[in-house]
């Protein structure tokens, strides 16, 4: 099976590794020619994700035609916000059959739609019944470096879920099957915005006792909106939601941890998005959970706060006062 990768940042680096570890002809989509040729010439991609060596199976190209020409499995690995407008460039090069796999940890932030919902209505329904969701517990440096990994792959179609899972096993990276889009997607995506409050817990010098706590309550907010989707309760208990939410919350590698960090620093969110060459998802799939909370009617404080620290100009310390004096309540609501 030939494998196309639309997106060459880390993540996309990475899974093209991945893939050809396992035996696959790969083509990595770059928007940029100049890295496509870079990456094809030196067999490095020292942009986004340099010291990684990339296998001879890996052929670079800024030509959707070229890079979609006989693939059987389409991953996406592009941040969420340039998702749609590539999907309708892609649109008219897939191969009839061809398995969409999203590997985008993030939500339509203008719409609130999660990537599948964006798959169907870009693609339509014949490619949205091909969709299948990867995602858990995967920072790119330590997958490409052949650290031990496990991942989850979510569709609807068991069959699909199985052919990713084989495509993409090999070596130290192992891929799980589940049923769950929905829990799947919004685990993905929810968890980066528990990771900037994390960060800010960190960069106002809270110990590990606070980062436990926003971790804790964070995974019950996430399974609260999950739960409300339409997801499963296993689901937000397994990779994609605790597990990856455990990595992006208190793994250094990871870039929405860093923005948290330094907004709790003081510094201004433009000043610290500046810094950075690739994309922090959760700065702008906040404003995506918040809105999608607001018309589930589901309570999400921490999603609030952050929301707050990101665009209406709050303090970070004033943030997390708010969250120890909320009203007094039990850990535990009925459901009854």
């Amino acid at each position: 099976m030939r494998v196309a990768v639309i997106g060459a940042g880390g993540w996309g680096t990475a899974l093209s590794i991945v893939a050809a570890r396992a035996g696959r002809e790969v083509r990595l989509w770059a928007r940029n020619a100049v890295l496509a040729e870079e990456i094809n010439a030196r067999r490095v991609n020292s942009g986004y994700l340099d010291g990684h060596a990339l296998p001879e199976g890996i052929r670079a190209t800024s030509e959707t035609g070229e890079a979609l020409r006989g693939a059987g499995l389409v991953i996406l690995a592009a941040p969420s916000h340039a998702t749609r407008g590539l999907l309708e460039v892609v649109r008219g090069g897939l191969e009839p059959g061809a398995v969409v796999v999203s590997a985008t940890k993030g939500v339509e932030f203008e719409t609130g739609r999660r990537i599948s919902e964006v798959v169907a209505e870009v693609l339509g329904s014949v490619a949205a019944s091909r969709f299948v969701c990867l995602s858990g517990p995967s920072f790119a440096r330590e997958v490409a470096a052949g650290q031990p990994t496990a991942v989850v792959a979510a569709s609807a179609d068991e069959g699909l879920a199985k052919s990713v899972q084989a495509a993409l096993s090999a070596q130290n990276f192992r891929v799980y099957t589940n049923p769950d889009v929905v829990g799947t997607e919004l685990g993905g995506a929810s968890k980066n915005v528990m990771a900037l409050a994390a960060g800010m817990v960190a960069g106002l010098g809270l110990g590990t006792n606070s980062v436990a706590a926003l971790v804790t309550r964070g995974l019950a907010e996430m399974t609260r909106l999950a739960l409300a989707e339409g997801a499963r309760r296993e689901t937000l208990m397994g990779l994609a939601g605790l597990g990856d939410l455990v990595l992006t919350c208190t793994g250094g590698l990871s870039r929405n941890r860093r923005v948290g960090h330094e907004l709790g620093r003081g510094r201004s969110l433009v000043e610290v998005l500046a810094g950075m060459r690739e994309v922090a998802e959760g700065v702008s799939t906040t404003r995506a959970i918040r809105l999608l909370a607001a018309r589930g009617g589901v309570e999400m404080p921490i999603t609030e706060e952050v929301h707050a620290v990101l665009y209406e100009g709050k303090d970070a310390r004033d943030a997390v006062e708010s969250l120890m004096t909320r009203p007094l309540k039990g850990e535990v609501v009925s459901s009854q």
